[in-house]
């Protein structure tokens, strides 16, 4: 069974670039296993982050099924359904040591429930042909709320050092007990200023996985929209990173 890491918490604590260095780790730690990395944010971050280049998303896949549906062209509706796993793996872009998959983000402003619910089926559908799955969640509540997470196996929630972000972290976390069949969790605490203020935090009894300061190597990559493959294996994001992978090791 896969391991499905996913990364939640408010916008703006940095979860993209967390997801993004879990992807580069899990990618040199484990040459042997099968990686895909799912950019499930329609903020498209991920892609930036990992130096990918988008051609195709599940967005993509999902509006050929409707736009033949449109035009009265059942049997390939139901074609392109039967052959969605095919599809899904014509999206993937392939790169050194991981693939990568997009969720895209629809033209039309509003809900992404439909988006939302392709995605869950996706996860799914692609689980078996990987050992590994990092997932960037969308900001907030709203996938992990309507089972888009349901059967991921590791639910990594950041939040930064405000109230606003332990807050949504507490709140994905109750929701998630309820909605999503995870083995584990825990809360990387991103963006510190200081490390004494991590005890003035509530944090709800969650488990914290990884402490990481302000990085300031990461904002010059994130200002010149570099990949985090290239950051060096000191800089404070990839050691976080790398502590709080081995804190879920610890507890397997």
């Amino acid at each position: 069974m896969a391991r499905i890491y996913a990364v939640a918490g408010k916008g703006g604590v940095g979860k993209t670039s967390i997801a993004a260095v879990m992807v580069k780790l899990l990618a040199a730690g484990h040459p042997d296993r099968k990686i895909l990395a799912i950019d499930a944010d329609p903020a498209v971050g991920l892609s930036t982050a990992l130096g990918i280049e988008v051609t195709m998303t599940i967005d993509d896949i999902r509006k050929k099924v409707i736009a033949a549906v449109e035009d009265g062209d059942a049997k390939s509706a139901v074609e392109l359904l039967g052959e969605s796993r095919y599809h899904i793996f014509d999206a993937m872009t392939e790169q050194d040591g991981f693939s990568f998959l997009a969720v895209g983000r629809p033209e039309s402003a509003g809900c992404y429930c439909k988006i939302n619910s392709y995605l869950k089926e996706v996860i799914a559908l692609v689980a078996d042909n990987f050992d590994d799955i990092v997932i960037d969640g969308e900001a907030g509540i709203e996938q992990i709320n309507r089972r888009v997470m349901e059967k991921v196996t590791h639910l990594i929630l950041v939040t930064d050092a405000s109230r606003k972000g332990t807050q949504v972290v507490q709140t994905i976390k109750k929701v998630a007990d309820e909605l999503v069949m995870y083995e584990k969790a825990g809360v990387i605490v991103n963006r510190v200023p200081d490390m004494s203020v991590i005890n003035q935090m509530d944090l709800g009894g969650l488990p914290v996985l990884s402490c990481i300061g302000t990085d300031s190597e990461l904002a010059a990559f994130d200002i010149a929209g570099q990949n985090v493959f290239y950051l060096p294996e000191d800089a404070a994001i990839v050691q976080g990173v790398a502590r709080a992978l081995a804190r879920l090791e610890e507890t397997a």
